[in-house]
């Protein structure tokens, strides 16, 4: 595969040689033939900033300046600021000769000035060049598809990532840099000692800050000595596996960008193929965790063979058990999740990300898959700090990571134990704290946040809570099924509010007559005292219990 950067780039020094440029001759501004030519204009007036990007070779007659010696500097000082890489004076209806000003003045800003001794046709050299520049991007993305595909398929060799580093280093002719979290860095051409200790010990900072403040896939530019330094984070899922570095002894053009960001593409793709073949090793090795929760296992010598040394230490940590449910919302692109394939592969790649993030708050995670729930035993390995603020802080990044896959994301939390034999109360709290997310209206809740429904779940006789409810809520129940009415919803946020109806209108979206209204209505039909404590207290059970009995049902 050979470099196309140097190709498809068109310099001041190439246009000079198009057969448009045969008898131009340059004035001044030697030093800049190096400058590239990204677009050709014709600029005839004095004022004309807001009309230039930066790049471009300018055609003149003269007209905005003719032999005025101060409007030329005016037009020149335009052309510094927008960074165009030449100018060319036709000779002719406004000019017949340049001053050795104004080529001074050229010279000094090293802009080259490019003299047509005779007419030329503009239009000929615009359509001459536009097109070559035209072509050579056309080619340059061709070339660019060609390196592409070949970056995916080295990674399906064992020794992907380094085909690909090679790759990437003939194709930029840069220095490139390879920096693994786990693993030793890679330097492509191979470096002395001392150098690549020194590259090492510049990034090092920079790298450190780079994983806590960029998301994967936005690359770092930095100047060190005048080389270029392109720094490109490489991985998937919110997290971050590795970089890449080129140092290059040019400003970098988009074709760098382009190809390193394939490059790092392919990279994770290998990256994240691996990691998903050992997170489904781990899943395997804990397939013993469902048997501990469902109380089949009893012996923790038995746990011990399954684990192995770490028993002892996890054994005295506290952790949560933590239910995460996973359904894809039903697109185009995200069909629902219907065989089981498609589960434990998606259940996978969402272990794979949960393992990641559950680690990065300092917790030991033991993950397994039931069905289209994933199952996380959450060792705080940091118990000194508050679990819960970090585990809300995982939640809120795994919801986020999974948003943009279109997944949505149930979580329900036991209470913080100890000991492995006490696993199976956890998981049945979280089971209880997940089975009461639909009704609440919440994508997390956490075991100790249930109050009252605590005692509710346990309740095993549900026709004596259904008469508990029709005893203090039947008539307004009954209200509102024949009048289509929401009073059961409105004496919910009116109690829930401590009585007050300036934040219970609120709520409700209604105004304080319509609130009126209602409460009125309310206490006919349960007696003026149901704001006495022991009357209050029972109604509030009584909506809970409702709430319970009915969760299709949102107050």
């Amino acid at each position: 595969m050979t470099l196309l950067n140097e190709n498809y780039q068109l310099t001041v020094q190439e246009v000079l040689r198009r057969p448009f440029f045969q008898q131009a001759y340059i004035a001044a501004g030697q030093d800049g033939l190096q400058r590239l030519v990204r677009w050709v204009h014709i600029i005839e007036v004095i004022q004309f900033e807001e009309l230039l990007q930066g790049g471009e070779m300018i055609l003149t007659t003269g007209a905005a300046f003719k032999s005025d010696t101060r409007l030329f500097m005016t037009y020149l000082e335009q052309l510094m600021n927008n960074n165009v890489s030449c100018l060319c004076i036709e000779m002719g209806h406004y000019l017949s000769s340049v001053p050795q000003a104004w080529i001074d003045a050229a010279e000094a800003c090293r802009l080259p000035l490019i003299i047509f001794p005779q007419a030329v046709r503009f239009i000929d050299i615009t359509q001459d060049i536009h097109a070559h520049i035209i072509n050579q991007h056309h080619k340059a993305l061709q070339d660019l598809e060609k390196i592409s595909r070949e970056f995916h398929r080295m990674t399906l060799s064992s020794q992907g990532v380094s085909h690909v580093l090679g790759l990437l280093q003939s194709s930029t002719k840069a220095q490139v840099i390879y920096v693994p979290q786990d693993g030793q860095p890679k330097f492509i051409p191979q470096l002395g000692s001392r150098e690549s200790s020194q590259w090492l010990e510049l990034l090092e900072g920079r790298l450190a800050s780079d994983l806590n403040a960029r998301h994967a896939g936005s690359p770092a530019v930095f100047e060190v000595e005048g080389q270029t330094v392109i720094v490109q984070p490489v991985g998937a899922m919110g997290k971050t596996w590795a970089h890449i570095i080129l140092v290059l002894s040019r400003k970098p053009q988009e074709y760098e960008y382009l190809i390193l960001d394939s490059a790092s593409l392919s990279i994770a793709q290998d990256l994240l193929r691996k990691r998903y073949m050992e997170e489904r090793k781990l899943y395997s090795q804990t397939l013993w965790m469902d048997d501990l929760l469902h109380l089949r296992i009893r012996d923790e010598e038995q746990i011990k063979m399954l684990i192995g040394h770490t028993f002892r230490q996890l054994n005295e940590l506290p952790y949560h058990v933590i239910l995460i449910e996973f359904a894809h919302k039903q697109t185009e692109d995200y069909p629902a999740l219907g065989d089981g394939e498609g589960i434990e592969s998606a259940g996978i790649h969402l272990s794979l990300a949960a393992r990641s993030i559950f680690e990065q708050h300092t917790f030991h995670p033991l993950l397994t898959l039931k069905n289209n729930r994933l199952v996380v035993v959450a060792f705080d390995k940091t118990p000194k700090r508050p679990a819960k603020e970090r585990l809300q802080h995982v939640f809120q990044s795994l919801q986020l990571l999974k948003a943009e896959e279109e997944m949505e994301l149930t979580i329900g939390v036991g209470q913080s134990n100890r000991s492995f034999m006490q696993a199976h109360q956890s998981y049945q709290e979280a089971l209880q704290a997940i089975s009461l997310c639909a009704t609440l209206q919440s994508k997390v809740l956490f075991y100790d946040e249930l109050g009252v429904f605590q005692l509710l779940l346990h309740i095993g006789d549900k026709q004596m809570l259904q008469s508990f409810v029709r005893t203090y809520l039947g008539p307004i129940i009954d209200y509102d099924h024949m009048k289509g009415s929401e009073l059961l919803r409105t004496l919910k946020v009116y109690l829930d509010s401590d009585g007050s109806k300036q934040i219970a209108a609120q709520q409700l979206f209604i105004v304080r007559q319509s609130l009126y209204y209602r409460l009125e209505k309310i206490e006919e039909l349960l007696g003026a005292n149901y704001m006495l404590p022991e009357k209050r207290l029972a109604l509030q059970v009584g909506i809970r219990a409702f709430q319970l009995l009915h969760p299709e049902i949102k107050l």
